[in-house]
């Protein structure tokens, strides 16, 4: 069956979710960030997916604005950086993170041939408009799927029901691209083809799905479909 529509992820698929930090520690502002930068980031990452998931199973919802807030504050902490204005500079710029640099071509690539697009995400439909807005993304994606719609997080399955919901499509029509590789084995568990962009060459997680098929970046997407 012939793909129909092409959906991502958001938060490390086309939006660099490192990019926050990086940019605040290139500022004259924030001095102390200037090494701790990255292992900042991996953190808040790290914690604000443990959150979501923490969240999913014990059924205490929150929206993912406050996951990510709740996320900072654990990686502040961690780095003995708990600094009001550091923190109110990470989350404003956290709604400006920057598209990995392939991300626009190939959106454009993908809607060239006809392909629907839009993301499927944990974000809230606020910051997911802010962020895509913000990089220039909004006019090539027909929709910015929030689980906001459902109550709960990624990987259960209401989330991606939310694609068929929406596009009409069977879930074999469905390619789903995600740099998170529990995201695309669960994805792939659910039904539909997949796509893992594997930035970090990471192993393979041991779930009961796995991707079709692992790329380098969002520049292969195209020339795989």
């Amino acid at each position: 069956m012939p793909i129909r529509t092409v959906i991502f992820d958001a938060y490390g698929t086309l939006l660099d979710v490192n990019g926050a930090a990086r940019l605040a520690a290139a500022e004259p502002e924030f001095p102390q960030l200037a090494q701790a930068w990255p292992k900042l980031a991996a953190d808040w990452r790290a914690k604000q997916l443990e959150y979501s998931w923490l969240r999913a199973i014990t059924g205490d919802h929150a929206d993912f604005w406050q996951v990510t807030q709740d996320g900072l504050d654990w990686a502040l902490e961690a780095q003995g950086l708990e600094d009001p204005a550091l923190r109110a500079r990470l989350l404003a710029l956290y709604h400006d993170l920057p598209a990995y640099p392939e991300a626009l071509s190939c959106l454009q690539s993908l809607r060239g041939r006809g392909l629907r697009c839009g993301i499927l995400s944990n974000g809230s439909t606020e910051m997911l408009q802010a962020a895509c807005d913000r990089a220039g993304l909004s006019p090539l994606l027909e929709a910015l799927l929030s689980v906001d719609a459902v109550g709960v997080f990624k990987p259960a399955a209401p989330v991606y029901d939310l694609v068929g919901q929406y596009f009409g499509t069977s879930k074999a029509e469905v390619a789903f691209v995600s740099s998170n590789g529990w995201d695309a084995g669960c994805a792939a568990a659910y039904g539909f083809r997949t796509f893992w962009v594997n930035r970090v060459k990471a192993p393979m997680d041991r779930l009961p799905g796995r991707p079709e098929i692992t790329v380098e970046d969002l520049s292969y997407v195209p020339h795989h479909l």
